[in-house]
């Protein structure tokens, strides 16, 4: 569905990923871990368009991403959930909600998808003229959450989504994720809590200094040294 190829992507003359290659198959859950610093964020970033890829390539269902800006690689059903969410604090939960939908396609079914939304998040719905500023961390998430649904997406790039959250609302967040994937859509998530992400995916990629280390279902790098020594503290 998704096939990164050799991608390096630079910040001006600083190198932060060398000839990353992964693919994510049609809905699955599919998770990259590895470290802070390690290069996940610039990875979601560059297949979003915010960032371009100096050599490499990345295709989606067959059409090359890193040739589109930004609001087309939206429009062809690949959204992504920011870190630290960034949302329009100022805005309502509504508001928010609807600047999701702005591309045409999501535009036409504005309304049966918001009701969707509200369907899995029930506290948006009680809290939609509410500014987003003014709720906790666990509802800013999903409000961010329910902003990237509404623009219909067929692949979902979650960046860290449990950052800042109390283990309940860790928990939650995954389960989210895990109906969201049950519902057709297919997941990709960046996430520092390895045993969790490993234990709920159906494939992982580990990167490492901006480069990948190790692929395998998530039970295999669960059983691996490696990972269980640098990650799990086994």
């Amino acid at each position: 569905m998704l096939k990164v190829s050799g991608i390096e992507v630079f910040y001006g003359d600083l190198q932060v990923l060398w000839d990353v290659s992964f693919e994510v198959r049609d809905k699955e859950i599919l998770v990259l871990v590895g470290a802070n610093g390690a290069g996940k964020s610039t990875t979601l970033k560059t297949i979003s368009g915010l960032i371009k890829p100096r050599k490499g390539t990345i295709e989606f269902d067959g059409i090359r991403l890193d040739q589109l800006p930004p609001d087309q690689v939206i429009g062809k059903g690949v959204v992504h959930v920011p870190e630290a969410r960034r949302l329009f604090r100022e805005m309502s939960v509504e508001e928010n909600l609807i600047m999701g939908s702005l591309a045409p396609e999501a535009r036409k079914k504005r309304t049966q998808t918001m009701e969707w939304v509200y369907e899995l998040f029930p506290r948006m719905k009680e809290r939609r003229k509410q500014a987003t500023g003014t709720l906790s961390g666990g509802e800013q998430q999903m409000c961010a959450i329910g902003r990237g649904l509404m623009a219909l997406p067929k692949i979902m790039m979650f960046d860290e989504p449990s950052l800042g959250l109390s283990p309940i609302l860790v928990q939650e967040v995954f389960e989210i994720a895990k109906r969201i994937n049950k519902e057709g859509v297919t997941v990709l998530l960046v996430e520092q809590n390895v045993r969790q992400t490993l234990t709920m995916c159906d494939r992982a990629y580990v990167l490492e200094n901006g480069r990948v280390v190790l692929e395998g279902t998530g039970k295999s790098l669960m059983d691996n040294p490696h990972v269980k020594e640098a990650y799990l503290g086994i």
